[in-house]
């Protein structure tokens, strides 16, 4: 996997783990991560609860030793990396951050159309 590929798949987690646990869980905490990729560093911090910074840790982990180049979407992955549970966990996550991020660039679109109108 490209560095910029790694850097926009760790972002993409960041996104939809601040998306999904602010409107699902109660209890956030600041905490940082330094995650390194090959010759790359990357250091941010992240607010979200316990079962999240544990969820997010774990996928970060996993995208580290993706052995796939390129990378796959896991959902089609021939050998994947997550376990059942985990897998299950992120994909609700995926699902409802999704959403959430495709109805807002959608509203975003529709409040500039009409302003230009």
């Amino acid at each position: 996997m490209t560095l910029e590929k790694f850097k926009n798949e760790v972002n993409t987690l960041k996104k939809f783990f601040q998306i999904y646990c602010s409107k699902k869980h109660s209890g956030q905490f600041d905490k940082q991560y330094d995650v390194s990729y090959k010759e790359m560093h990357l250091s941010f911090n992240v607010n979200l609860c316990k079962e999240c910074h544990n969820l997010l840790a774990y996928a970060i982990k996993r995208l580290q030793e993706c052995p796939h180049n390129p990378k796959p979407k896991c959902r089609i992955c021939p050998n994947p990396c997550y376990e059942k549970d985990k897998y299950k966990q992120m994909a609700k996550i995926m699902r409802f951050a999704g959403m959430k991020l495709g109805l807002t660039k959608a509203t975003q679109k529709l409040k500039k159309f009409f302003k230009k109108n």
